[in-house]
C-alpha cells in the first residue's frame, strides 16, 4: 500500500503520511468502501454485459461463427462430389463448406418420449470455414453411436451421456449424446460422424449432401436468390433439392430474442443506476465524515489544496481496490448469466466485451473522484474552527425537530432516538433510501416476472402440454413431416395412409388410464384476401384441455366459428365478429371470428376451427391426458400395441423446449435480483457504519447512563427502520409498475398481446410480503454495525472522537 501511495505522487512526506494513516486507521470504513464499490462495480459489469448481449445477438454470433448465407441440399445420385466442390469457385462465392452427408431422424428418448423430426448431418469436426460450430459442452462425435445435439435441446431429460434410439423400431441404433453445440445458421439439429450419418439413411429418409455457402453480397433476399440460381445452373438439372437463406433464420432468431431484450435492459438499467448511487454515497459519506480531522490538518499548516488531495486519495485508494476486484467478480458472475442468455437467444458463445470492463472501471473511478471531491472542496473552503466544529457533530439544530417529534411517541427512548437519527444527515439518508427502494423494485419485478414466465409456459401450445399423442396413421415414423405427411425421395409431400379414426378413438377410450382426450388434424388452408397458405388446426370433441388462453372473445364452442391469433388480426385488419372464407382440403366455408388466442406459432397466423365445419375431414391425432399416478410412457407403450394393428401409433411427449427457455429466464431473474439486493444491502451497511462511527461518543454517553447492549442494537436498527418501510412503500408499487411496462413490451416484441393470466400475477399477500423486502434489506445491512456498536466498551466509546 505504501509503494502504491508513493507511486501516485504522495511520497513519504507529511501528505503521504496523512493518507496512509487515514486509510489504515479507519479500517472498517476502508473495508466498507472497498467492498461496497466492489459489489456495485460487479453489478454494473454484469448489467452492462447483458445490455450489450441484447444488442443484435444474431448478427454478433453470425459474424463470430462465419455463418452460412445459404444452406443447400443436393441429391448425391444426380451430382458428383467434384461437381459440388466446383460450385465453391463460382462468381460471388467467397467461402463454402461440405458436402456433408445429411438425413433425418425422429429419435425416442429413454422415457419413450418422441422428439420431433431432427435434421442430422455428418461432420468430422466442429470447425469449418463456414458455420464454425460452437461446442458448448462435451466433445465432438468421434465414432459410430455418438452424436452431438443442438444446445437448445439440452435440459433435464437430455444431458451428456443420455441415449436416444434413432427411431421407434426395437432394433434401431442407440445414439449417445457426447456433446452439445450451437450453429447460428441452424444447419442441423444433430451432428455425428459422416459414416454414422450414411448408416442412418434409409429409403424413407434418403441421404442428401449438405453444402454451406457465403457470398460477397448477401444483404437482401434478391442477392441470395441470385446466388442460388448460379449454383443451380452449375449442377445437373434436379440435383439441387432445396435451399434455405440465412435471412429466414435471422428473422426467426430476432423474433425469438426480441422478448428478452426489455427484460435484460430493465435489469441492466437498475444495476447501473444503483451502482452509481451506492458508489457516490459511499465515497461522499466517507469524506464528509472526516471534516473534523480536516479542520485539525488545516490548523497544523496544511493548505486547502493539500487537504482536498489527501481526502480524495483516501477515498480513491480503497475504491480502486474495490473496482479492480469488482471487475473480476463481475466477469465471473457474468459467465453463467451470459450462458443463459446464449441459450435464450440460441446463439454462439457470448463473453464480456473488453470495453465494458474499461468503461465501468473508468466510470466508477470518475464517480468516486467526483463524489469525494465535492465534500473535500467544501471542507477545504471551511475555516479551521468551523471545520472542527462541524466535524464534531451534525450542524446545530439539524434534525432536532425529528427528535422532539419522535420523543412524543409511546415507544422506548432507544427506539425514538434511532427513528430520529436519519434526519441529521438528509443527503446520506436519501442515498440509503434510494438503495433500499431499488432493491425492493428489483425483488418485486423479479417475483412478478417469474410468475408471468411460469404462466407463459402453462399457456403454451396445448399440444405440447398433452402427455400422450396418438396418431391415426402416417404421423410417427421418421419420414413423417408436418401435418402427418411423408416426403418422397425428391422431397415432395405424399399423403400417408390413415387409419380408421373411429377405431383409434375406441382404442383410446378402452385403454386403462385415459382421463380425457380430444381429436384434431392440421394442414394448410387458403383464406380469401391472404396470399399463400395459412396453417389451420381443426378440433373435435371436448377441447377444453386443448384450448388456448384467450386475449379477447372466447374459444370454440359451436359450428361456424374460428379462433385466430394476434398476428392474423394485425395482418388482415380484421376483428372479432368479422367473417372469413376458408378453403380446407377443397372445401370452402364462411366462418366467423369469435376469439383472439394467445398463439405466437407461425407468427400468430394459425387458424383454429371445428372439424365438423368441413365434412369428410377426419382427425389425424388424439391428444390424451392420463389419470394421476399413470406413467405416460407406459401408457403410450400399451396403447401403441393396441393401435398399431389399426394403422396408428402412440407416443409419450418429450419435455418442451419452451419450458427450458422459461427456466433460463427465471434463473437469470433470480441471479440478477440477488446481486441487486446485495448491492442495496451494502449501501445500507456503509451508511450505518458512518452514522455509528460519528455517534460513537454519544453512544458512549448513553451507555454510561445505563443503555444496555440490547438497547444499543435496537437504537441502530431503529435508525433504518423508517427508511426500510418507506423504501418498501415506494419500491413495491414501482416494481409493480415496471412489471406492467416490461411484460407488454416483451409480448409486443413477440408479436402478440398478453392475456390477463400472464399480466395479473400478483396476489395481495405477495405484495404485502414484498413490502417487507425494504425493511428486510435495511435491517440486514444495519445488523453488522449494530453488533459492533453493542460490543464497544463504554470507556473506549467516550474517548473516541
Amino acid at each position: 500500500m505504501i509503494r502504491r501511495l508513493r507511486s501516485i505522487g504522495f511520497g513519504g512526506g507529511a501528505l503521504g503520511r496523512v493518507v496512509r494513516s487515514g486509510v489504515g486507521r479507519r479500517r472498517v470504513q476502508t473495508v466498507v468502501i472497498a467492498v461496497a464499490t466492489m459489489m456495485a462495480v460487479a453489478s454494473a459489469v454484469v448489467a452492462g454485459s447483458l445490455v450489450v448481449a441484447a444488442n443484435r445477438p444474431f448478427d454478433q454470433a453470425f459474424a463470430q461463427q462465419h455463418g452460412a448465407h445459404l444452406i443447400v441440399q443436393f441429391d448425391p445420385a444426380k451430382v458428383t462430389e467434384a461437381q459440388i466442390e466446383a460450385t465453391g469457385e463460382l462468381e460471388g462465392v467467397t467461402a463454402s463448406a461440405g458436402p456433408y452427408p445429411a438425413t433425418t431422424i425422429q429419435p425416442v428418448d429413454s422415457a419413450e418420449g418422441h422428439l420431433p423430426t431432427l435434421n442430422l448431418v455428418g461432420r468430422s469436426a466442429p470447425g469449418a470455414d463456414v458455420d464454425d460450430l460452437d461446442l458448448k459442452s462435451g466433445r465432438w462425435a468421434a465414432k459410430p453411436g455418438e452424436i452431438v445435439l443442438n444446445a437448445e435441446f439440452n435440459g433435464p431429460n437430455l444431458g451428456l451421456g443420455s441415449t436416444l434410439r434413432a427411431t421407434e423400431a426395437a432394433d434401431s441404433p442407440t445414439l449417445t449424446i457426447v456433446g452439445f453445440a450451437v450453429s447460428v445458421s441452424r444447419t442441423a439439429d444433430v451432428w455425428t460422424t459422416p459414416a454414422q450419418a450414411r448408416a442412418l439413411a434409409s429409403a424413407d429418409t434418403p441421404l442428401t449432401s449438405q453444402v454451406l455457402y457465403r457470398f460477397d453480397a448477401a444483404d437482401t433476399d434478391g442477392q441470395i436468390t441470385a446466388g442460388r440460381k448460379r449454383i443451380a445452373a452449375a449442377v445437373p438439372s434436379g440435383a439441387l433439392l432445396s435451399s434455405r437463406s440465412y435471412l429466414e433464420t435471422k428473422r426467426d432468431a430476432d423474433q425469438g430474442a426480441a422478448p428478452t431484450i426489455p427484460f435484460l435492459v430493465a435489469f441492466g438499467i437498475l444495476g447501473i443506476v444503483m451502482s452509481v448511487i451506492i458508489v457516490s454515497s459511499v465515497t461522499s459519506g466517507a469524506v464528509g465524515s472526516s471534516l473534523r480531522r480536516i479542520g485539525i490538518l488545516k490548523a497544523v499548516g496544511f493548505t486547502p489544496r493539500e487537504v482536498v488531495r489527501a481526502y480524495v486519495a483516501q477515498a480513491l485508494i480503497p475504491a480502486a481496490v474495490g473496482i479492480g476486484l469488482g471487475v473480476v467478480l463481475g466477469n465471473l458472475l457474468a459467465v453463467p448469466l451470459l450462458h443463459d442468455t446464449e441459450q435464450a437467444y440460441g446463439t454462439a458463445t457470448l463473453s464480456v466485451a473488453w470495453w465494458v470492463d474499461v468503461v465501468v472501471a473508468g466510470g466508477a473511478l470518475l464517480v468516486v473522484g467526483v463524489a469525494a471531491l465535492i465534500p473535500a472542496l467544501r471542507a477545504g473552503r471551511l475555516r479551521t474552527v468551523e471545520a472542527i466544529a462541524v466535524g464534531r457533530a451534525p450542524r446545530t439544530g439539524r434534525g432536532q425537530w425529528a427528535h422532539r417529534a419522535a420523543g412524543r411517541l409511546p415507544l422506548p427512548r432507544a427506539v425514538t432516538y434511532g427513528l430520529a437519527s436519519p434526519f441529521a444527515h438528509p443527503v446520506r439518508t436519501v442515498a440509503m433510501l434510494l438503495a433500499v427502494t431499488f432493491g425492493t423494485v428489483a425483488a418485486t419485478f423479479a417475483v412478478g416476472l417469474t410468475a408471468s414466465l411460469t404462466a407463459v409456459s402453462a399457456a403454451a401450445d396445448p399440444e405440447e402440454r398433452a402427455e400422450v399423442t396418438v396418431f391415426a396413421g402416417g404421423g410417427v415414423g421418421p419420414s413423417a413431416g408436418p401435418g402427418g405427411t411423408r416426403r418422397t425421395e425428391g422431397g415432395t409431400p405424399e399423403a400417408a395412409p390413415a387409419a380408421d379414426p373411429a377405431a383409434i378413438r375406441a382404442a383410446v377410450e378402452a385403454q386403462a388410464g385415459t382421463a380425457s382426450y380430444y381429436a384434431m388434424t392440421k394442414n394448410d388452408a387458403s383464406v380469401a384476401g391472404i396470399t399463400g397458405a395459412v396453417p389451420a388446426s381443426l378440433y373435435q370433441g371436448d377441447t377444453r384441455t386443448g384450448s388456448y388462453e384467450m386475449l379477447s372473445g372466447h374459444w370454440l364452442d359451436g359450428a361456424g366459428q374460428v379462433v385466430v391469433g394476434s398476428g392474423y388480426l394485425k395482418r388482415t385488419g380484421t376483428q372479432i365478429g368479422d367473417s372469413l372464407r376458408v378453403t380446407y382440403e377443397g372445401q370452402t366455408r364462411t366462418l366467423r371470428i369469435v376469439g383472439e388466442a394467445f398463439d405466437t406459432s407461425d407468427g400468430g397466423l394459425q387458424l383454429h376451427a371445428n372439424i365438423a365445419d368441413f365434412p369428410g375431414t377426419e382427425p389425424r391425432m388424439f391428444l390424451v391426458e392420463v389419470k394421476p399416478g399413470v406413467s405416460p410412457g407406459e401408457y403410450a407403450t400399451k396403447l401403441a400395441e393396441a393401435v398399431r394393428p389399426l394403422g396408428g401409433d402412440a407416443m409419450a411427449n418429450a419435455a418442451s423446449r419452451q419450458d427450458n427457455f422459461v427456466i433460463i429466464l427465471q434463473s437469470m431473474a433470480a441471479l440478477l435480483t440477488l446481486m441487486l439486493v446485495s448491492v442495496a444491502g451494502m449501501g445500507v451497511l456503509n451508511s450505518v457504519v458512518l452514522d455509528t462511527r460519528e455517534r460513537v461518543h454519544d453512544l458512549g454517553v448513553c451507555k454510561a447512563l445505563g443503555m444496555t447492549p440490547r438497547q444499543t442494537i435496537t437504537l441502530v436498527l431503529a435508525s433504518v427502520t423508517a427508511i426500510g418501510i418507506l423504501g418498501g412503500l415506494i419500491g413495491v408499487p414501482t416494481g409493480f409498475a415496471l412489471h406492467g411496462i416490461v411484460l407488454p413490451l416483451m409480448g409486443h416484441a413477440a408479436g402478440t398481446e398478453l392475456p390477463p393470466s400472464i399480466l395479473d400475477v400478483y396476489d395481495l399477500w405477495q405484495l404485502a410480503l414484498l413490502g417487507l423486502a425494504g425493511i428486510t434489506i435495511a435491517l440486514l445491512g444495519a445488523l453488522l454495525p449494530a453488533g459492533w456498536a453493542a460490543r464497544a466498551r463504554t470507556a473506549t466509546a467516550l474517548r473516541t472522537e
